[in-house]
């Protein structure tokens, strides 16, 4: 899940950004369209409804794709407004116990000791082949516990290897718990934010600045913890919030003129051209963070100490290369999509599309993939098959459309 999100990065969040859990008293429930399988749903479900959300199957949660807006016209708000997200799918933890550092460190890439309080950053949990097996945000706060939020699709399986590993800790008598929160998660995210969000707590939000965190009361909703990041390479939020005052907080926020809901469609394009990263398309467990050019979540210390699972393969990696790198594509004609194949100049395979969409706002199709490291370069022309026909493109610095976060 980056989407999880650091400024100046080319990669993931991930905010972005994810499957969550929550109480199952308050998880309802409904069949999907096919009557075939049951959906979770978040505590906003009736909201969406209620406010022409049109629901979607989201690892395995029901989530709105669209509102009543195109999905260009959301996302467009989003870049020149702010809107809402509905991010309560995400997995939310809270780690405690005096060795919860030293648990984090043994299952992610990120310095987490150099983290100030209060400070997250994004990170990712690797396997011992150097896989990604999810990308998260973990966050150090000033009250003795990380706040850790990883993606939805992963999340019986982040919860199931965090547990395992806290079993062999604990074993060998280290101080650690873990603790899978119920609160809804929001993201309002766009330029904007910060003058709606601040008719609303009594902090200074100038003084919080992009990936640091801290608890407030939101109009009058206590137990909020405020975290400046996003999945949209804007300015913007995500609010953890108790599940029974989340509606209440959604729509006192919607009454601004400022705000607008948005679903998974403006989601996804608003994260393809900030460059970030979806896990189970750009990053997986086939993929390692050198690869993916996601080399600036691994903390310094970290590449000289090791001790991380794949350390022994990632590490070699900074130095000697990999064959393959994840690139952004720019291209005219029809849309690229995932698994389009990139070709040479010569028609020769080089790799594959993993996600793609036409730019809302630079009016060009945009991608990302895996190409072979001799067509790497920002400029090299290559090209992309559509349809059974050939489209020229260009690899691209990414992101495509410059990011906003901000820092004071």
């Amino acid at each position: 899940m980056w989407a999880r999100l650091l400024a100046g990065a080319s990669g993931v969040r991930l905010g972005a950004r994810g499957a969550g859990c929550g109480s199952r008293d308050l998880q309802r429930r409904h069949a999907s369209s096919t009557g075939e399988a049951t959906l979770k749903t978040t505590a906003l479900f009736d909201f969406h409804r209620a406010h022409g959300g049109k629901m979607v199957e989201f690892a395995g949660w029901s989530m709105p794709v669209q509102y009543k807006d195109s999905h260009v016209s959301s996302h467009t708000h989003t870049r020149e407004h702010c809107s809402i997200f509905d991010v309560s799918h995400m997995l939310q933890t809270k780690v405690h116990g005096k060795d919860r550092i030293k648990f984090m460190e043994s299952l992610v890439v990120a310095d987490v000791w150099e983290l100030k309080d209060n400070q997250g950053t994004l990170s990712l949990f690797t396997n011992d082949k150097g896989g990604i097996i999810d990308d998260l945000i973990v966050t150090k706060t000033d009250q003795d516990y990380l706040y850790v939020v990883s993606n939805a699709g992963c999340a019986d399986k982040d919860s199931a290897h965090m547990k395992a590993r806290l079993s062999e800790l604990k074993a060998s008598g280290c101080d650690v718990d873990l603790e899978f929160l119920d609160e809804a998660l929001i993201a309002l995210q766009g330029p904007s934010m910060c003058r709606v969000l601040q008719e609303g707590v009594k902090e200074d939000l100038a003084k919080l600045t992009f990936m640091t965190s801290a608890l407030a009361t939101i109009f009058g909703v206590p137990g909020c913890r405020v975290t400046r990041c996003g999945y949209t390479g804007e300015d913007g939020v995500e609010i953890s919030v108790p599940q029974s005052r989340v509606v209440e907080l959604t729509e006192r926020l919607l009454a601004h003129s400022e705000v607008k809901l948005a679903g998974l469609g403006a989601r996804d394009s608003l994260r393809l051209e900030a460059g970030l990263c979806l896990y189970g398309n750009d990053i997986d467990e086939t993929t390692t963070p050198v690869e993916a050019a996601l080399l600036w979540t691994i903390g310094k210390r970290r590449r000289q100490t090791g001790g991380f699972p794949g350390a022994d393969v990632i590490v070699p990696q900074i130095k000697a290369k990999t064959a393959r790198k994840r690139v952004g594509l720019v291209s005219t004609g029809p849309p690229v999509r995932q698994h389009t194949p990139i070709l040479s100049p010569d028609g020769k395979v080089i790799g594959e599309v993993t996600s793609g969409c036409p730019s809302p706002c630079l009016k060009k199709n945009i991608a990302m993939g895996y190409v072979d490291a001799a067509f790497a370069k920002n400029g090299t022309a290559i090209q992309v098959e559509v349809r059974r026909k050939v489209v020229p493109a260009v690899v691209s610095k990414m992101p495509f459309v410059p990011t906003n976060y901000y820092s004071a």
